[in-house]
């Protein structure tokens, strides 16, 4: 059973990259044209140029988050989700919705 799981791995990484190239939006892909890099992964995955290849230049690759990357944000870029403990108008609002609700429960009568 040992014998079998280089074949596997290679077999694996081979599967993996070509699975990640056709994923892959063509404006991410670099160097060659998407379809160059399928038929490089195909030829050469047997001896894991393709894939390695792939991996290594292929494809634009993302920061991870909180890594190291670009200290200020992009202009263009989408605003990032904060969480409601982290922003600011979300605490304000309960601070404005709780000083609301403690005056309507002061009122003995009710009105």
């Amino acid at each position: 059973m040992l014998r079998y799981l280089p074949f596997l791995l290679v077999l694996a990484l081979w599967i993996y990259a070509f699975v990640d190239c056709l994923n892959t939006p063509d404006e991410e892909v670099r160097h060659l044209p998407k379809l160059a890099w399928v038929v490089i992964i195909l030829l050469f995955g047997e001896v894991l140029v393709g894939p390695v290849a792939w991996l290594i230049t292929g494809r634009a690759r993302q920061a991870a988050a909180g890594g190291s990357g670009a200290s200020e944000p992009h202009r263009d870029a989408p605003a990032r989700w904060v969480a409601p403990d982290d922003n600011p108008e979300f605490l304000k609002s309960l601070d404005t919705n709780s000083r609301d609700n403690s005056r309507d429960t002061d009122d003995p009568k009710g009105d």
